[in-house]
């Protein structure tokens, strides 16, 4: 499945990185988030205030791109407590698609499995 993924600090960068060359991944670009995809995707976000991710959000309003999410993946710092993945949480809810994983950082070698593994379930 396509991956489309939002990174500030190169977090979310590396992560995508440690999945391997062959996965099919996107970075949205915060100058010009507009793009269509016309397949089912996951989304990778990382926590930050609204107007730090609105490019994401502008990027799934696009040409309904939305309806082709299929799940979201927060990342963030578990430090925050209850706004640990609150980016994730909130595009949950206003687009209707489950969070299907989280993790802190850039991720361990297990966050990479764990990942494939949520991915591969959503497909099934």
């Amino acid at each position: 499945m396509k991956i489309i993924y939002f990174s500030v600090t190169g977090q979310t960068r590396r992560f995508i990185k440690k999945l391997g060359p062959t996965v099919d991944a996107t970075e949205i670009d915060p100058v010009d988030p507009l793009f269509m995809v016309n397949e089912p995707f996951i989304l990778i976000v990382p926590t930050y205030e609204d107007e730090i991710t609105y490019p994401v959000t502008e990027f799934l309003e696009y040409a309904n791109n939305a309806a082709s999410l299929k799940g979201i993946v927060g990342t963030g710092n578990r430090n925050f407590a209850e706004l640990f993945i609150f980016t994730a949480k909130n595009l949950s809810k206003k687009f209707n698609v489950p969070v299907i994983y989280s993790f802190e950082f850039n991720g361990t070698p297990t966050d990479v499995q764990n990942f494939k593994e949520a991915v591969n379930e959503l497909e099934s």
